[in-house]
């Protein structure tokens, strides 16, 4: 009966394109729930990727697994795979990814633990406690340590770390969330900075400028000034939301808001603070002149 009270995104939020559609441009393009691909001419970088999408019932009752199709259809080309935190929703097709591309696996060690039961190779992983900064190619990369967001009723959902691998295939309740990352990354000509849950460690954030935040938006409503503080800290020029769908729907449908997400009022809060708001569907894109000097 849930379906019923749950409503699909507005066709009048999404954003029109800040640049040409080009391969000097940088593309981002959003896979839903925490999910993107920034890439350019010399890069594609993947962002807490998660395709399979199980139904409501299987997530909860069934051992999860990665679709190898929907992996190869939809992420045909990778360099390094980036988690923000370890939860199925955002690690689930991760090491699927790697092994077709041959991406780097980068993150944490509950991050880097599931890469192992999953059957990755040392070689293709990065455990990364924070700070460090991460040569990938021209781009570069830096894990800002953060918190997980009170995202559920006010709590955080799934809190503690993986330090060993955990059982394969997993269970919704083995992937803990392990040390959360924000990241941030510098393509020699805009930066990005990929908030996954809707909450910050303030001190990580002062002086780490980006033109373009990728701000989750479940749970904000549990972290007083969330939008404000982002601006203040990151100046940013664009804010796109991202983990608003119910993650349960297949990647190929239009998805189902999530409730109390109120994706409306949250663009309107990004207005407020003086920021463009740009709302993708999922599988949308958008492109960015990375001509403008920073």
């Amino acid at each position: 009966m849930l379906k019923y009270f749950l409503k699909k995104p507005d066709l009048a939020w999404v954003a029109t394109s800040p640049a040409e559609a080009n391969h000097q441009n940088l593309k981002i393009k959003y896979l839903g729930t925490a999910g993107f691909i920034l890439s350019d001419q010399h890069r594609t970088l993947v962002l807490d990727p998660f395709l399979s999408r199980p139904n409501m019932w299987r997530t909860f009752t069934q051992s999860l697994l990665s679709d190898p199709e929907l992996v190869r259809e939809y992420i045909p080309k990778a360099d390094e795979v980036l988690i923000g935190h370890a939860h199925y929703d955002h690690i689930l097709d991760a090491p699927e990814v790697c092994k077709q591309t041959g991406a780097r696996l980068i993150g944490s060690k509950a991050t880097l633990m599931y890469g192992r039961s999953v059957g990755l190779s040392e070689l293709q992983m990065l455990e990364i406690q924070g700070r460090e900064t991460i040569d990938c190619g021209t781009w570069k990369v830096i894990g800002l340590p953060s918190i997980h967001g009170k995202a559920l009723f006010g709590r955080v959902p799934l809190p503690g770390d993986m330090t060993t691998p955990p059982p394969y295939p997993p269970k919704f309740h083995h992937l803990r969330h392990g040390q959360v990352f924000n990241w941030w990354i510098d393509t020699g000509k805009l930066t990005v900075v990929h908030i996954d849950s809707a909450d910050f460690i303030e001190q990580e954030l002062h002086g780490r400028q980006a033109d373009i935040v990728c701000l989750c938006a479940i749970g904000r409503k549990y972290r007083p000034n969330y939008v404000k503080d982002v601006v203040r800290l990151l100046k940013p020029k664009y804010i796109i939301p991202c983990h608003w769908d119910t993650m349960v729907t297949p990647i190929s449908e239009t998805p189902q808001l999530l409730p109390d997400v109120k994706i409306a009022e949250f663009l309107e809060e990004i207005k407020a603070c003086g920021v463009i708001p740009l709302f993708m569907p999922i599988l949308g894109e958008l492109y960015f002149d990375q001509k403008v000097e920073k």
